[in-house]
C-alpha cells in the first residue's frame, strides 16, 4: 500500500488517540499521512450529560466545532452556542477558551490547526 493515503474508520481509528484521528501525535510509521503537524481532526461521540467543566487555558490554535448530530453546548469566553442542527459550527481563534456539554447524545469532529505538540 502505498503511504500517502489511507482509509479507515473514524470510530475504530479513534481509540488510538482520545478521538484524534490526525495531528502531529500519530506514529508516522503506523500512521503514514494521518501524521501531520499542520491541522489535528478529532472524532467525538459524547453521550447526553457529558461535559467538559473544566476550561482550556491560553490555546494559540484555531479550532473549528461540527456537529455532525445531537444537541451541542460550546461555552468561548466571549459566550455561548448550542449547535443544535446538523452541519451548524463555531470556529474560534487563538486566545479564547472553551469548555462544553453534550446537550443529547452528540457527534462531533473538531479540526485544530496547527497541531503543535505539548498542547
Amino acid at each position: 500500500m502505498a503511504d500517502n493515503w489511507y482509509g479507515g474508520n473514524a470510530n475504530d481509528d479513534a481509540e488510538q488517540h482520545r478521538g484524534w484521528l490526525l495531528g502531529h501525535f500519530v506514529d508516522p510509521v503506523n500512521g503514514g499521512v494521518r501524521a501531520t503537524g499542520d491541522l489535528e481532526v478529532k472524532w467525538g461521540i459524547h453521550p447526553a450529560g457529558q461535559a467538559r467543566p473544566e476550561w482550556t487555558a491560553g490555546d494559540q490554535r484555531t479550532t473549528m466545532l461540527l456537529l455532525v448530530s445531537g444537541r451541542f453546548r460550546l461555552d468561548l469566553t466571549t459566550g455561548s452556542t448550542t449547535l443544535a442542527r446538523q452541519g451548524d459550527y463555531v470556529v474560534w481563534g487563538p486566545g479564547i477558551d472553551h469548555s462544553w456539554a453534550a446537550e443529547e447524545d452528540s457527534v462531533v469532529v473538531t479540526i485544530r490547526w496547527p497541531s503543535i505538540p505539548g498542547h
